[in-house]
C-alpha cells in the first residue's frame, strides 16, 4: 500500500520519507475553519518540493528546510485542564496566518489574531475559565499552553534561525522585540502602558501573558517600548512585533543545512 501525502495549509507538497501503511482516515484535521495537518506520530516528512527547491521558499514565502534534511511537521497541540480553566491550543508554525480564537477574553482574542496574521502561524485557541472572577487565570493558562505548543512544534530546532528581532509601529506607538529560542526562559519587559484597562482587559496581564509563554517555551524575550501613549496601540504593537520576531526565529536558515544553531550542538528547554 502506498502512503498518501500529508497536505499542509502552506506547503505545496509534502512527501513521506519512510513509507508505511496509513489508515484512510488520516488527512487533515479541521477545527472550526482552521485546517491542521494530522501529526503522523512517527514518519519524518521531507519539507521540500521541486518548486520550493527552485525558489528556496515555502508556501508562506519563508525559507524551507534544506533539500536533503528531514524534519517533523511543525505542529503543537496542548490541552490544559485545571479547576480554574479548560484550554485547548493548536499551532502550526508553517501556516498561512489563520486565527480561530475564543478565549473568553475579547481583547486577548484580538491580540492572538495579530500573532497569527503577522507571524503567518495558524493559531487555534479555545478556552473557558473563571472570568466571572477576573481574566487572570485564563490569560495565564492560555499563554502557558501556547508556550508548550511552541515547544512541541519546534522539536529539536534543527535548521532554524533561532534569533528574531523586529520593531513594529502603530501610529504614535513603537515597540521593539528581540528573542532567542535558546531553551532558557527569560523575560525583560519594558512597557509603560498608561491606563489600567483597555476595554475590560487589565493591562497588567500583558506582561504576565509573555512571562507565562516564556516559562513554558524556553524563550529569551526582550520587549522595549520606544514610543506611545495610547494603551491599545502599545499592546497591539507589542504583539505584532512579537509575531514578526517569532516568525523570523522559527524560519529556516538555508545555509545551516539542517544543523542545530548552537555551538553546543543542543538547544533544549531542559
Amino acid at each position: 500500500m502506498s502512503t498518501p501525502p500529508f497536505v499542509s495549509p502552506s506547503l505545496s507538497s509534502v512527501s513521506s520519507v519512510r513509507a508505511s501503511p496509513v489508515p484512510k482516515s488520516w488527512g487533515r484535521s479541521v477545527t472550526a475553519g482552521v485546517a491542521f495537518p494530522v501529526r503522523p506520530y512517527g514518519p519524518s516528512l521531507r519539507l521540500s518540493s521541486p518548486g520550493m527547491a527552485a525558489t528556496g521558499l515555502g508556501g508562506n514565502g519563508s525559507p524551507v528546510a534544506p533539500e536533503n534534511s528531514t524534519v517533523s511537521s511543525r505542529l503543537g497541540e496542548v490541552k490544559r485542564v485545571t479547576k480554574e480553566t479548560n484550554v485547548h491550543v493548536k499551532i502550526n508554525l508553517d501556516g498561512t496566518g489563520v486565527a480561530n480564537s475564543s478565549s473568553g477574553i475579547p481583547f486577548l482574542d484580538h491580540m492572538l489574531d495579530q500573532l497569527a496574521s503577522h507571524g503567518l502561524f495558524d493559531v487555534y485557541v479555545k478556552a473557558t475559565g473563571d472570568t466571572h472572577i477576573d481574566d487572570h487565570h485564563s490569560n495565564e493558562d492560555i499563554a502557558l499552553a501556547i508556550g508548550t505548543a511552541l515547544l512541541q512544534a519546534l522539536g529539536d530546532r534543527k535548521g532554524i534561525n533561532r534569533f528574531g528581532h523586529f520593531t513594529a509601529p502603530l501610529d504614535e506607538a513603537a515597540v521593539e522585540v528581540i528573542l532567542d529560542l535558546s531553551g532558557r526562559p527569560h523575560l525583560s519587559c519594558g512597557l509603560s502602558i498608561p491606563t489600567e484597562r483597555v476595554g475590560a482587559y487589565d493591562t497588567q496581564l500583558v506582561e504576565h501573558f509573555f512571562q507565562s509563554l516564556v516559562n513554558t517555551s524556553g524563550m529569551t524575550l526582550h520587549i522595549r517600548q520606544l514610543a506611545g501613549n495610547n494603551s491599545h496601540h502599545i499592546i497591539e504593537a507589542t504583539f505584532k512585533a512579537f509575531a514578526r520576531a517569532l516568525r523570523q526565529a522559527t524560519e529556516y536558515d538555508l545555509r545551516r543545512h539542517g544543523t542545530i544553531p548552537s555551538s553546543k550542538g543542543v538547544l533544549s528547554r531542559s
